[in-house]
């Protein structure tokens, strides 16, 4: 599987400089690109739909050029979906921790 860092998410329950709210994703997150590690922070809303593990664990992300096949023989804990535009995500867990895969449609 051929991948390639995007960054780095990582859950908090306090508020932090740069605060973007995606209410259609019920979290409020920092942007990933203000850095050149790639640190995001994320705080979930109350009624957020996602698994614990990945609302209390920081996770790796990573672009992939095929989401269906990188998926196969993986533990999903967040089937695929379009968080933006071009760009269908999923989180699996490796060895308990959350992993996002991105591809970036062209």
């Amino acid at each position: 599987m051929d991948m390639k860092y995007n960054h780095l998410g990582v859950p908090t329950d306090k508020e932090f400089e740069g605060e973007i709210d995606l209410p259609h994703l019920k979290m409020t997150v920092s942007d990933h690109q203000n850095n050149p590690y790639g640190i995001q922070l994320m705080r979930f809303w109350e009624d957020a739909p996602y698994p614990e593990i990945v609302q209390k664990l920081p996770h790796a992300a990573f672009e992939v050029e095929d989401l269906e096949e990188s998926l196969k023989g993986q533990k999903v804990i967040i089937k695929p979906n379009s968080p933006s535009e071009g760009l269908i995500v999923a989180f699996i867990e490796v060895n308990g921790v959350p992993v996002e895969l991105m591809e970036y449609k062209k």
